[in-house]
């Protein structure tokens, strides 16, 4: 797989990853994000995404009607679940280390600092 590089609109410095391999499969062609893989690898229903998107409910799709605002917030998604594969190097403790809360985020899961807002804090961390 070649090299490639994604960004968001939202603040394209923070969120710029080089992935040089995507071994779980995260991005589709042209820096579309796997939608389905990283709502499985955070375990998210569709009620989560809306919470942790700030996109309601109704309009949580995953087809060629995908809102910009959650493609942005997947993406978000998406880069973290690379950087810390990309320590782990294993799809299961990566999986594992988002949804167990963690001392270090005042024993809270990753996964739920997500949903309630807490990104770019849990960004920071990772």
């Amino acid at each position: 797989m070649t090299a490639q590089t994604i960004s968001t609109k939202a603040n394209p410095d923070i969120f710029k990853v080089n992935l040089k391999t995507d071994d779980l499969r995260l991005f589709k062609k042209a820096g579309k994000p796997n939608y389905d893989k990283v709502k499985y690898i955070l375990g998210y229903t569709k009620q989560d995404i809306s919470i942790a998107s700030g996109v309601p409910f109704g309009s949580i799709r995953f087809d060629g009607k995908v809102p910009s605002e959650l493609t942005e917030r997947v993406i978000e998604w998406a880069t973290a679940i690379a950087l810390v594969h990309s320590f782990f190097k294993n799809e299961t403790k990566t999986m594992l280390w988002f949804k167990v809360p963690n001392p270090m985020l005042g024993d809270v899961a990753p996964r739920d600092m997500i949903k309630v807002g807490r990104f770019k804090k849990l960004l920071q961390f990772i």
